[in-house]
């Protein structure tokens, strides 16, 4: 089966390189740019909703009368209807198509985050409960599960081989970069303006992203003609991905590289706070740091990867240097280290940014292998399945940090994201059977 498939994958690269002039002619030569426009204003856009609300903890807090295990509960659930959803839509994407899906996931979200600034928001008459609340957070997790594998299968049809990590990664930009606008703008306009602002601007937000996305995502010509060689094979998409064993690995591997990458996005700032006792000013500069870092490395990673077709190795560097990283900073923070004070607080500065920019690095090389690897009519159903794993983790680790503290402390909790990292490590490796069929570029 891993030999079959791996044929199909290598060839993914010849169909794409049979389609784009078709494109080219009818759309123009940069049309593919566009493309990767929608999918990053797309990301970013959800990115502002799933990263940016939770930065609003504070006022939904008081807003909405929660204790901290009820604003837990309803976080969580934003992240957990993202996990439930993505692999549905990704098979419906290589069922119906990258552009009637994404359409379909940005038009509903934006009628059901409009409809919750207009009926989920407390006023001073009504505050609704924690059960409504939770339910509309788990709703807009739900539908924002369209837009990562509906925007990645497009970008694969676009984009040539030796493009296609330079784009995906440029795509995978749009998280850290739709979080910072979240974290910057939704706490002040929660404040100032309530839950029916914040709610309204990503709605918002979501209806601008349809918009462009209605304007200038299109099926390459070769897929929407039924008489071509390509569209059946577009037709023909199902489950394959879900009965390929080195898609499993890499979605696997792809999720425990984000256990350690939530715990820096999650709880850096209280580590930084609580441990290292540092101020607004340098927590808040550590973490910008960690986010620019990781666009920057993003970017540079998929061009490197995309001249040395070297994604596995990159990936495994990852893994390595991020395991080394939090263990470095799990054996500083150790009771035992007797790190004088004036050494100890640069120096754990230092090492999460370079931990945090070593396992954010790597998003855009590993889902455009994981996407070669499914083949263009199955990519939507590759990215899905890894999507799910990511957002398993961004439910689970905020659940679990606070455990670990209490039992080990932050030491530990470094040293779990270590071995998170140690693990996916081998998983990267490429199987013999599999290295052995694909023939060499």
């Amino acid at each position: 089966m891993s030999v079959t498939t791996a044929s199909r994958s290598e060839d993914t690269p010849r169909l794409s390189g049979s389609i784009a002039p078709l494109a080219q002619a009818q759309f123009g030569p940069n049309h593919r740019w566009k493309v990767l426009g929608i999918g990053v204003v797309a990301n970013a856009c959800f990115s502002a909703t799933f990263s940016g609300v939770p930065s609003t903890a504070v006022f939904l807090r008081s807003g909405y009368h929660l204790g901290n295990g009820q604003l837990g509960l309803v976080l969580g659930l934003l992240g957990l209807g993202v996990a439930l959803s993505e692999l549905p839509w990704g098979l419906l994407t290589d069922r119906w198509g990258d552009r009637h899906v994404l359409l379909t996931g940005l038009a509903a979200t934006t009628a059901w985050l409009g409809l919750m600034a207009s009926l989920v928001v407390p006023s001073s008459t009504h505050v609704p409960g924690v059960a409504v609340l939770a339910v509309a957070f788990l709703v807009t997790g739900l539908l924002g599960g369209s837009v990562n594998g509906s925007s990645g299968r497009a970008i694969m049809a676009w984009f040539h081989e030796g493009e296609r990590g330079f784009a995906m990664s440029i795509r995978q930009t749009a998280v850290p970069l739709g979080g910072g606008f979240g974290a910057l703008v939704l706490p002040s306009l929660a404040s100032a303006h309530g839950f029916a602002a914040v709610f309204g601007l990503l709605a918002v937000a979501s209806a601008v992203s349809a918009f462009f996305t209605w304007l200038w995502l299109h099926q390459p010509p070769a897929q929407d003609d039924p008489s071509s060689s390509s569209a059946n094979t577009i037709s023909s998409a199902g489950p394959v991905p879900l009965r390929n064993l080195d898609i499993w690995r890499i979605a696997t591997a792809i999720g425990l590289l984000c256990f350690p990458q939530v715990a820096v996005l999650t709880f850096a700032s209280v580590f930084l706070h609580d441990f290292g006792g540092m101020g607004t000013a340098v927590i808040s500069a550590s973490l910008a740091a960690v986010q620019i870092g990781a666009m920057v490395m993003r970017v540079w990673s998929g061009r490197f990867t995309d001249r040395h077709r070297n994604r596995r190795s990159f990936l495994r560097l990852c893994s390595a240097l991020s395991a080394i990283a939090f263990a470095v900073l799990g054996l500083l923070v150790m009771p035992s280290a007797g790190i004088p004070a004036p050494v100890l607080a640069p120096a754990l500065v230092a090492t999460l940014v370079v931990a945090g920019i070593c396992v954010s690095s790597w998003h855009g090389v590993a889902y455009t292998e994981l996407a070669t690897l499914a083949g263009a009519s199955h990519a939507g159903t590759a990215l899905g399945l890894a999507n799910s794993f990511v957002f398993v983790a961004f439910f689970l680790v905020p659940t679990a940090i606070p455990g670990l503290l209490i039992l080990v402390s932050w030491p530990g909790v470094w040293l779990a994201a270590a071995a998170c990292a140690l693990v996916a490590w081998p998983i990267f490796l490429r199987p013999a059977s599999l290295a052995s069929a694909r023939p060499r570029p």
